[in-house]
């Protein structure tokens, strides 16, 4: 996991591309949840916590452009 310092030091591609690196990654967690093979389930909670912020700071950095 990312902290948020971290991706406020990011430009506005990065941040796209980790959005995009997370969202595969939430897709494949929601797989192995779906099949069983999922053993730590804590993973996809703090996924879509860093999807979150990633969001919110591409919607700041859009909204002071």
């Amino acid at each position: 996991m990312v902290k948020i310092k971290d991706l406020r030091a990011m430009s506005l591609d990065e941040l796209e591309s980790k959005l995009a690196e997370n969202k595969k990654e939430q897709f494949n967690l929601r797989i192995q949840q779906s099949t069983g093979q999922l053993t730590n389930t804590a993973q996809v909670g703090k996924v879509r916590k860093e999807i979150a912020q990633i969001n919110t700071l591409i919607a700041e950095r859009q909204k002071n452009s």
